[in-house]
């Protein structure tokens, strides 16, 4: 209960704080520049160059505080030991290149980004297509957008109760063990399987943003002109080649940026992996290896900041080119 209040307590007072902002910085602005005497043009002017900073001011100061700051100072820390006290230039990169954990992290998010973004995509423009074709298409496309006000936290615990073991002989309260026991199989230790063990969490992240893909690319299939539709289904073209042919091609830009949205998420995965392996197992991802170089044990902030400075290196390309083909879209 007091976390509850204390949750609708900061709510209101960012409510608060924003009006009062927002009104309290117009007032002074006017009082400043008023808008009337023989100077009443020239300062309605100056007001309004000024106004919109008003507003993004206080944005700006906040990004550079929680966003921009960290930046540089994550890089100027990889340049030091771990305890910050003895410059070592760039050896704490040179160790990232020859650790094996490092490597097992990178090749294991190669492995996210080449299954999560495709599946999450591919179901999301699947299940987009058939909701809207489908008389509950608002209650199916609800059902399957429900995972997305899950915290990735909440969603590695369902899953992990759906992995789990229990010694043969035993109730398996597992959904996956007890389904698999039930056709006479031996139970499995899932999240312990070589190899496989990553797709099992994969699964999580594709249940988690299906939703989001859906929503997106729905949107974007009810903005196709009609007239295409009906022109190829004129001309003999059947479902399969009407959605292939022309509906996918006239979305291509959609798709690219709800692809590249969803590699973003997966270079940035954390919670799934420490809720349900803690990167145990061989299922170990960078961003997991930033938080036991920086926080387990006896801290390292050079190494655990030189992975961070690797995981913003990775993601800054991709979160760029999505910006710029975003606003190619909006233009």
């Amino acid at each position: 209960m007091e976390l509850f209040w204390l949750a609708i307590s900061t709510i209101a007072i960012g409510v608060f704080g924003c009006v009062a902002w927002f009104w309290g910085s117009n007032w002074v602005l006017d009082r400043i520049f008023p808008a009337k005497g023989p100077n009443a043009g020239t300062n309605i002017g100056r007001a309004n160059q000024i106004r919109p900073w008003l507003f993004l001011g206080p944005a700006i100061i906040f990004l550079g505080m929680y966003l921009v700051y960290p930046v540089f100072d994550s890089l100027w820390r990889s340049l030091f030991n771990s305890n910050g006290e003895r410059f070592v230039g760039a050896d704490n990169y040179v160790w990232l290149m020859n650790d094996g954990k490092f490597r097992e992290s990178m090749l294991n998010n190669m492995l996210w980004l080449l299954f999560v973004p495709a599946a999450s995509t591919a179901f999301g423009l699947l299940a987009a297509q058939l909701t809207d074709r489908i008389r509950w298409g608002s209650i199916g496309k609800s059902l399957i957008f429900m995972p997305m006000a899950i915290s990735f936290v909440g969603a590695g615990v369902i899953w992990k109760f759906i992995y789990e073991y229990r010694a043969e002989g035993e109730a398996q309260i597992g959904l996956l063990n007890w389904i698999v026991t039930r056709f006479g199989a031996e139970p499995q230790i899932w999240l312990s399987l070589p190899f496989w063990n990553n797709f099992f969490l994969m699964i999580v992240l594709v249940w988690i943003q299906t939703g989001f893909a859906m929503v997106i690319l729905s949107a974007a299939l009810r903005g196709i002109p009609e007239e295409t539709v009906e022109a190829a289904v004129l001309d003999g073209a059947s479902p399969l080649q009407v959605f292939f042919k022309i509906k996918v091609p006239q979305i291509m830009g959609t798709i690219a940026v709800v692809w590249t949205t969803i590699t973003i998420v997966v270079l940035k995965v954390f919670d799934i992996v420490f809720v349900m392996t803690n990167g145990q197992w061989g299922t170990q991802v960078l961003a997991n290896l930033m938080y036991d170089w920086m926080f387990r044990g006896t801290p390292d902030y050079g190494r655990g900041s030189a992975i961070a400075i690797v995981l913003m290196i990775l993601v800054t390309p991709i979160m760029v080119w999505n910006i710029w083909n975003a606003r190619k879209e909006v233009r």
